[in-house]
């Protein structure tokens, strides 16, 4: 039997066994945190969702998805040397994300400059105008932001707290400086060059908080992200953007070779952000959504069941999400023989509406092979702007249902997207539980009906729109 403790045969040399003992010992402490990432999936004191065996399967999949997002952070791109990976995407479903987007993040150090440069397809959408009428377009929404930390990281609920994280700044593509081709450079860095007209998002800010006690505490955040939201209306034309992203006085140098002990640093990494963002999410879910029933002892919970809480901005108290969002959300609780009719009013029409369903471990459904999301481009409008959805485990034969997958229980999220905020009248929703069976005594006679052929043509071009979002050639 071979001793593993052993340096390899010619290399039995004092540098190659510490190396070799640093990086066995940092792969085992990797190890131990992805057991305690495991842990999540059934241990209660970790609020994992009520256990049942579709429920176990996809507890497994969202700690194998953390696990592969915190191995794109974790020995991926560096402040040094950035570039953008997925923070989310169908292998790392997760956060009760959108199904319409796309979300990218690069790491970098808000200390310096970096230039993004992109390009889009047609952006006439972007200045205010009708979309392109044929060919191709841009996302229909982008925004850019710069935050001073990344939601879950600690694992634990008190990175929520006020004052704990900024943003340096927010570009969206509603003010964001487009040449007639698509192509666009945006220059991050702690404060504007003086002269420079172009796209800019600082790095560094300062905010002040007023305490309970009065006094005022002034903090500087510096960025340590910038992060981005593709969101796509028009799943058929829309296409993603070319980017790129370099810091300025690193354009053209070599990146720094490996050693053992970055080498050490990054498995610790990867075991670090799997696990915590594993149990800070699943606390989040269960302690600030109050998932599973009231916690803070008010008799009600955030997130009720078959009906929809008030809406909200994006805060810390949401868990970060898309500055311009407000949100608002609750719990579908579903009997095969039910349905849900809910509508979305907007007095204000907002940039961007979407409606997406998740399963208790906060990930996305299926959005490709099942039309478990819709957005106001893909769905049926009522004269007076309103957006009335079926959610049901099986086909109504309407336009807007809403497919659970056969989940009984699942998140139910509301995006709506404002550049600028209105004041007043803000959007809301409502739902109600009525029989399947009875559902066309409580719509109106003119919604659309569609064909099994009609809905397999839908499916199929959601198929194809999501192998393009998420290529991998």
């Amino acid at each position: 039997m071979s001793d593993h403790s052993s340096a390899p045969a010619g290399h039995d040399d004092e540098d190659t066994r510490a190396a070799a003992e640093e990086l066995r010992a940092a792969w085992e402490q990797m190890l131990g945190s992805l057991g305690e990432a495991r842990d999540a999936i059934d241990t209660p004191a970790l609020y994992p969702p009520p256990a049942n065996p579709r429920n176990l399967a996809e507890g497994y999949r969202y700690v194998l998805g953390f696990l592969y997002g915190a191995i794109a952070r974790g020995i991926g791109p560096t402040p040094e040397n950035p570039f953008f990976v997925r923070a989310i995407q169908p292998l790392n479903r997760s956060t009760i994300d959108n199904a319409d987007a796309i979300y990218l993040c690069a790491p970098i150090d808000g200390h310096y400059a970096y230039r993004i440069r992109g390009r889009a397809a047609d952006t006439r959408h972007w200045r205010g105008e009708p979309p392109a009428p044929t060919g191709r377009k841009a996302p229909h929404y982008v925004i850019f932001e710069t935050p001073s930390g990344y939601s879950g990281d600690s694992g634990e609920l008190r990175e929520m707290a006020p004052g704990s994280r900024a943003n340096g700044a927010v570009l969206d593509c509603t003010a964001l400086q487009v040449e007639p081709d698509g192509s666009f450079e945006i220059l991050l860095a702690p404060e504007r060059p003086e002269g420079h007209t172009g796209n800019f998002m600082a790095t560094r800010a300062v905010r002040n908080r007023t305490l309970p006690d009065g006094t005022v505490q002034t903090r500087e955040y510096v960025s340590r992200f910038v992060v981005l939201r593709e969101l796509f209306y028009d799943w058929d034309r829309e296409d993603l953007l070319d980017l790129s992203i370099h810091r300025i006085d690193r354009l053209g140098l070599p990146a720094p070779t490996l050693t053992p002990a970055e080498a050490a640093r990054q498995l610790r990494e990867v075991g670090r952000l799997a696990r915590n963002q594993v149990h800070f999410w699943n606390a989040f879910y269960a302690v600030t959504l109050e998932a599973y029933g009231d916690m803070n002892g008010d008799g009600q919970t955030f997130m009720p069941r078959n009906d929809f809480n008030r809406p909200n901005a994006a805060s810390l108290a949401t868990g970060g999400g898309m500055a311009t969002n407000i949100y608002c959300g609750g719990i579908y609780e579903l009997a095969d023989d039910e349905a849900l009719v809910m509508e979305l009013h907007q007095p204000v029409e907002p940039y961007y509406i979407g409606f997406h369903l998740g399963n208790p471990w906060g990930e996305s459904l299926e959005f490709g092979s099942a039309q478990s999301s819709l957005n106001a481009f893909q769905a049926d409008r009522e004269p007076d702007g309103t957006l009335r959805y079926v959610i049901a485990h099986r086909d109504p034969g309407i336009a807007n249902w809403v497919d659970t997958t056969g989940h009984p229980v699942g998140y139910m999220s509301v995006r709506w997207a404002y550049p600028v905020r209105p004041k007043e009248n803000l959007p809301w929703a409502t739902a109600k539980v009525i029989k399947l069976a009875d559902l066309w005594e409580h719509l109106p006679a003119h919604t659309r009906r569609v064909s099994e052929e009609e809905r397999r043509a839908t499916i199929a071009m959601r198929q194809e729109h999501v192998q393009r979002r998420y290529r991998q050639h």
